[in-house]
């Protein structure tokens, strides 16, 4: 009896060290991931990254709240769609209206009757988060606010954004505006790939001349308190009233891994600062992103049979980055599947191979591979010309 005892005693003992030791020491680095996420003072929050929109952190991220300004991303968003479709253009010539100057809260005091163009409201609206200049876009682009705040719900719904409804382009207070962290953080995804905001995004200082040369240029003063502070942020937009509390939107990007960061009705502004920090802190401390294309760069060339071409250049269709745990880098490989010729005629575009991406062997991702350029099929006259040059 004492024997048996005793193995129940040293059984017990060893699954209470086995214990301990997986408590202590996390044997897996996604345990080590997780055990390290960090401690988000505001209510609602979120991390991504921004290139394969994984989520790395959350924090009632699918909350329905008032976003207060950083619904500005959405008027953005849909101004830069307009102009890279033709529908609009930076220089336009945008007429101040009557409804844009009284509109209240953010300002750079845009007067009534005053023409601004189109660059110059964006300009103010990244920058110095500027309602009366959303309005004025918003009637530039759809025809008034209201058509504007339609194609504006029209887009959420595109994104498959199903917690999201927006009332008006600035983001003041209504009971029927709402979003979630989630929702902010994919449309932030699509803005970024906007080369142009960044341009004002980074910038802390700014100034609006004014149509009237008697009237003081109006200073435009970034409210990211963490530009030049926090390495590779760039963006992307601040947001306060008292329903909403104190949001943030960040970006920041350190070799090829960019997140995008979402902190909502935070308590202070400190606050939201510092959760984006410790966001930012644990995605680039914790990931790596490992890019296994670039669009338009060469894979190879091929040959090209009946063609007026012997060969052309194949190229990736888009970027394509993949998300990691840093040390897990070796762990992606690539493989090209392409012919060794094709037959003309070629389009442009045309999707000729393409490239699979593996992780520990288990495919994870694709990206076609396409033709740089038109190839013609050669015809008989081309035959007899080439003939007859050569005989020449």
């Amino acid at each position: 009896m004492k024997y048996i005892k005793n193995i129940f005693i040293k059984i017990i003992a060893i699954n209470m060290i086995l214990l301990l030791t997986i408590y202590l020491f996390p044997f897996t680095a996604q345990a080590r991931v997780l055990q390290n996420q960090p401690s988000i003072k505001s209510p609602s929050a979120i991390l991504i990254d921004a290139s394969s929109c994984k989520v790395l952190y959350e924090k009632n991220a699918h909350q329905r709240l008032e976003p207060a300004s950083v619904a500005k991303i959405m008027t953005l968003l849909i101004a830069f769609e307009a102009i890279e479709k033709g529908k609009a253009n930076f220089n336009d010539q945008v007429k101040v209206s009557e409804r844009a100057w009284k509109t209240g809260g953010s300002q750079v005091f845009l007067g009534p009757g005053e023409v601004q163009t189109l660059e110059t409201l964006l300009k103010c609206i990244v920058i110095s988060s500027a309602n009366d200049a959303s309005v004025a876009v918003a009637e530039h682009i759809g025809g008034s606010v209201e058509g504007f705040v339609r194609m504006m719900n029209e887009k959420a719904k595109e994104l498959g954004l199903k917690n999201t409804n927006f009332t008006n382009p600035h983001g003041l207070s209504d009971p029927n505006l709402y979003t979630t962290a989630y929702d902010i953080a994919i449309i932030a995804k699509e803005l970024i790939k906007y080369p142009k905001f960044f341009e004002w995004s980074t910038k802390l200082v700014d100034y609006l001349e004014h149509t009237d040369k008697k009237r003081e240029p109006t200073m435009l003063a970034n409210t990211n308190k963490l530009l030049g502070k926090y390495e590779g942020l760039d963006g992307i937009k601040t947001g306060y009233h008292e329903k909403a509390g104190f949001c943030f939107v960040g970006s920041a990007k350190r070799g090829d891994l960019r997140l995008i960061s979402v902190v909502m009705n935070a308590a202070s502004s400190n606050d939201r600062f510092e959760d984006t920090k410790k966001l930012l802190d644990y995605g680039f401390g914790y990931f790596n992103s490992v890019t296994v294309a670039k669009k338009g760069a060469t894979v190879k060339r091929i040959k090209v049979e009946k063609g007026l071409q012997k060969d052309i250049e194949i190229v990736y269709k888009e970027d394509k980055s993949v998300l990691v745990e840093k040390g897990k880098e070796n762990e992606i490989t690539t493989k090209i599947e392409i012919p060794d010729k094709i037959i003309a005629p070629v389009k442009k575009g045309e999707k000729v191979g393409v490239l699979k991406v593996y992780q520990e062997n288990k495919e994870i991702g694709q990206v076609d591979l396409v033709a740089k350029q038109d190839v013609k099929k050669i015809t008989y006259f081309d035959i007899l010309k080439n003939l007859i040059r050569g005989l020449l």
